[in-house]
């Protein structure tokens, strides 16, 4: 079975911009949701995706891949905030993930309600909190009927995962912030084993590529140490929780390692961060095996040596910028506001001091605008600075860069590919190479690069497969065999079974109805069957259990003399039998009209109707029919029958030859053709009247069938189990009709063939009688 089914993808958030990320599907009258983050560039409802322009009600589930806040902390806006409440949607993120983003949260409410801009309440996150149902990797969960799904690691950070979605049938692979090279702590990115028909998949980096870790470490402990040495403190602004923890085992190893950097303290200036390495340390078992192996050897890597969290008191900031060269990573990475700005304009003005950004900064936040290295900043009472603090640019976001991403699309294989979660001049780069390395390839890719509110469609043509179970699956089929059964569909999955096996396998059960149709008619019994045998060519006349005059028409509708001037159609409802029984109905009702009808009142009528199989009829009625046909189109045909010598020497040797059968010879010109009429195979010494008299032979079979031969009823295994449908056997007992049912009959050519076989033996047995 095909169809063509349309997937609907639209953006609220991550369009040709970085940030807000929240990723609309809808397939099937199914609709998911992946991420739903804020712009860190923004405030307020500013920083929202685009909620209004979705019916949250409507939402099946919603998937989290990381706790970072461009991913996920419009979450509980959505939820508390929206119509999401009315409808069923679940929600769903990783463990470390939920246990990571209560804390976050909790910071971005404090942060935020301060100002007139808060989102939501501290009480609207604890019930939003409370309804997040936590998943594990590669753990297999079905939301709702239809629509399933499955983690898999994406590193970036701790409890980041990429989620295969399963939306009847078609798979989704929706990757989130992933990285594909393994840092300190963390596995790299997984490549699902199941090939998705779709891929969306992040472009924050365009086509730039990054250097490799040991490579950009050593510039960064370099540089690091460097800004000690000339007397400078060393700001690093970064995330609470995600590349912090990545630096902090850089910095502590490095300065386990060179003993005159003992005496620099080295901070970390978050509250947050340090509720949350309690976290890490419980999720040791998600990360590489490095870190693994250290904490089965009693060595917490995350019990830093050398690196102390500062109490935070008020005005801590200054009292570290006055002091000796030190080291202090402090939140937020984009330098907005916070500890991290608040540093920032204290050792702008001093050159020794060193400013050093690690990672990816969105567009319109002071890290990005700082990267240009102006002469002065602006501070957040609107006073200008003079910046003559060291700025460098060292990468640990672990995002792809263009060699990680290009191959990790390769790999994949899906038909299309949509960037999201990148700029639109980086994405738009990123699609022109990707299209490039393709079509070098000669290899039929479509890449996708939607704006926000703008709904992407595709369309696939797929094959919907239906599984035989219980008895049709008992033996297996082979090739060109032909299935039969009922197709049961449940939760957008297909099962073919025998209709015995319903109440075993599908809990349902099956039932018969059988229709009855009482007809006022002013006419005579015979009359009625005239019309009938014209019409159909055999009607089965007998009576029924009742004793009620009843004729069967095609083995399906009975039409039964029950009053005088009343007659009633009865039949088994079926596709089939329903249209005999209109048709039949049809022709009944119309008799009264028919001038055939006025003709027979008026006269006796003593002709007959040669296409009706009556019982009657000459038993070699079928072969003059089929020797006419012949003869129209070839002219001269013979009826060859067996001679009594070759009947009595068969007899004695008792074998069986073609040449002892009754045949049929056509002429032409000088070749002949030889028609068994037992087998009615052509046999010819020339190729091409054999070819040619086994075409019109077929015509002629065809032709010569009544509508009642070549009717096929496709009687159910129900009805033979109900004793119904059986032939009837109108020689011994013309009288009877079973009740109910259809007979089980073969195609028009095929009943026919077998009713000429019948014929041809009966004659070679009236010939050997005779001889």
């Amino acid at each position: 079975m095909a169809d063509t089914p349309t997937l609907s993808i639209t953006l609220l958030g991550a369009g040709q911009e970085v940030g807000r990320s929240c990723c609309v599907l809808r397939y099937r009258g199914k609709t998911i949701v992946c991420d739903a983050g804020v712009h860190p560039a923004y405030s307020g409802m500013a920083s929202l995706p685009f909620v209004d322009e979705l019916d949250w009600s409507t939402v099946d589930a919603v998937l989290i891949t990381h706790f970072h806040l461009d991913h996920a902390a419009a979450l509980t806006y959505i939820m508390e905030k929206t119509n999401f409440r009315d409808g069923k949607g679940k929600v769903y993120m990783t463990h470390p993930t939920k246990a990571v983003h209560k804390f976050m949260m909790q910071d971005f409410v404090r942060m935020s309600s301060s100002s007139s801009d808060a989102l939501f309440t501290p009480l609207e996150l604890s019930m939003s909190l409370s309804s997040i149902i936590p998943v594990s990797a590669h753990q297999l969960i079905t939301p709702c009927p239809g629509v399933s799904f499955t983690p898999y690691h994406a590193g970036h950070v701790l409890g980041a995962c990429m989620y295969l979605i399963d939306i009847t049938g078609l798979k989704i692979l929706y990757t989130g912030d992933y990285s594909r090279e393994e840092d300190r702590h963390l596995v790299k990115a997984e490549i699902p084993p199941i090939r998705p028909d779709v891929l969306i998949v992040e472009s924050t980096y365009g086509v730039q590529s990054l250097e490799g870790r040991e490579e950009k470490e050593l510039r960064f402990t370099s540089l690091v140490h460097s800004i000690i040495r000339r007397g400078g403190h060393v700001l690093l602004p970064a995330f609470a929780l995600g590349r912090a923890q990545e630096l902090l085992l850089i910095l502590d190893e490095y300065w386990k390692k060179h003993p005159d950097l003992h005496n620099v303290p080295i901070y970390y200036a978050s509250s947050l961060a340090r509720k949350c390495m309690a976290v890490y340390q419980t999720y040791i078992h998600t990360m590489n095996a490095n870190i693994r192996s250290r904490f089965a050897k009693r060595d917490n890597p995350f019990v830093f040596k050398h690196i102390s969290n500062l109490p935070q008191p008020r005005g801590w900031e200054r009292k570290i910028a006055e002091g000796p060269p030190c080291v202090v990573l402090a939140s937020p990475g984009f330098l907005q506001t916070g500890p991290s700005r608040e540093l920032l304009e204290l050792w702008a003005p001093d050159p020794r001091n060193g400013l050093i950004i690690t990672g990816y900064s969105i567009e319109g936040t002071l890290a990005r605008d700082i990267m240009n290295e102006p002469e002065e900043i602006i501070s957040l009472k609107g006073n200008s600075i003079p910046r003559k603090i060291s700025v460098d640019y060292i990468s640990f976001s672990a995002h792809v860069d263009y060699s990680q991403n290009s191959e990790f699309i390769e790999q994949v294989k899906a038909q299309h590919v949509v960037l999201v979660h990148g700029e639109q001049t980086a994405m738009g780069r990123l699609r022109a190479a990707m299209t490039a390395r393709y079509k070098d390839r000669d290899e039929d890719v479509k890449i996708h690069t939607p704006r926000n509110l703008e709904t992407l469609e595709l369309s696939f043509r797929g094959e919907r497969v239906a599984k035989a179970i219980g008895t049709l699956a008992s033996k297996a089929p082979q090739e060109g065999d032909i299935l039969s059964g009922l197709l049961v569909s449940k939760d957008y999955s297909y099962t073919l079974l025998d209709p015995r096996d319903l109440r075993d396998f599908a809990g349902l059960s099956t039932t018969i109805v059988t229709q009855r149709q009482n007809i006022l008619l002013g006419v005579g019994w015979d009359l009625v069957r005239w019309h009938l045998e014209g019409m159909y060519g055999s009607v089965e006349e007998g009576v029924d259990k009742d004793g009620v005059q009843t004729m069967r028409v095609m083995g399906v509708v009975d039409v039964k003399h029950t009053a005088e001037h009343e007659l009633t159609l009865e039949w088994d409802s079926s596709a089939s039998n329903d249209m005999i029984a209109d048709s039949t109905l049809a022709l009944i009702t119309g008799i009264d009209a028919s001038p055939a009808s006025v003709k027979l009142t008026t006269q006796s009528c003593s002709h007959a109707h040669p296409h009706a199989d009556s019982h009657s009829e000459s038993s070699y009625t079928r072969i003059q029919r089929l020797a006419w046909f012949l003869e129209a189109h070839f002219g001269e045909v013979e009826l060859h029958m067996p001679d009594e010598c070759n009947q009595v020497e068969q007899e004695n040797e008792q074998v069986e030859d073609a040449s002892h059968h009754p045949a049929l010879i056509v002429r032409v010109d000088d070749a002949d053709a030889n028609i068994n009429l037992v087998s009615l195979v052509v046999t010819s010494a020339n190729e091409t009247l054999r070819k040619r008299v086994e075409a019109v032979l077929d015509m002629a079979v065809s032709t010569v069938s009544s509508l009642t031969e070549s009717f096929q009823s496709g009687m159910s295994v129900l009805q033979e189990d109900a004793g119904v449908g059986k032939d009837i056997d109108c020689k011994d007992n013309p009288s009877y009709i079973p009740e109910g049912g259809s007979p089980r009959s073969a195609s028009g050519s095929g009943e026919t063939k077998s009713l000429l076989q019948t014929e041809a033996l009966q004659l070679a047995e009236v010939t050997k009688a005779e001889l």
